[in-house]
């Protein structure tokens, strides 16, 4: 092992790391069995379910805190049309990065992985600002590269989908593209 990776300080024996590998395995098939299958919220979603667009809906005024209109209506609507941009992000992903996230989604919406992973008990609609900060935070430090290669997928799908928005550029002094011809 190269002496700067960031493994060289776990001592994990094989067996454990065996383990810990078929327990991820049946946690993900046990999610996928005991959580029913979510409708869409609406038509124009085609890859978030309810419980992905619970998350990415509670994931986004924090994670764009500062960034989105202060008024509540103004707000509610960014915060929809991030939504629907993230959505529209991922029906282009390949079907393979698609289905990843997809588990991820269904592992958040799981109460036993929400609360490993997020500290709370409450659904994502319910979930505390500052549980979903700290949640953040857990996945973007952790030792796991895992669950940074999950904030990384989701910090760049929620800050495309919103700095992607023609709503979101006069906050930021973008003129638009430039109009050719």
């Amino acid at each position: 092992m190269h002496r700067d990776s960031p493994l060289r300080n776990v001592n994990l024996s094989r067996r454990a790391f065996i383990f810990a590998g078929v327990a991820g395995a049946t946690m993900l098939a046990a999610s996928r069995w005991l959580t029913p299958s979510a409708a869409p919220r609406k038509d124009s979603l085609r890859v978030l379910d309810a419980d992905g667009e619970a998350i990415v809906a509670a994931l986004v005024p924090v994670m764009l805190a500062g960034a989105l209109p202060a008024a509540p209506d103004a707000r509610r609507s960014a915060i929809v049309d991030t939504v629907d941009g993230v959505d529209r992000a991922l029906l282009g992903l390949p079907p393979l990065a698609r289905d990843e996230l997809g588990q991820l989604f269904v592992l958040l919406a799981l109460a036993p992985t929400r609360w490993a992973l997020a500290h709370t008990t409450s659904s994502w609609n319910d979930a505390s600002a500052s549980d979903i900060e700290a949640f953040l935070q857990r996945l973007r430090d952790s030792r796991i590269g895992l669950l940074r290669a999950a904030y990384d997928a989701l910090h760049q799908l929620i800050f495309a989908s919103w700095y992607g928005n023609p709503r979101a550029w006069a906050a930021i002094g973008y003129g638009g593209p430039p109009r050719i011809g």
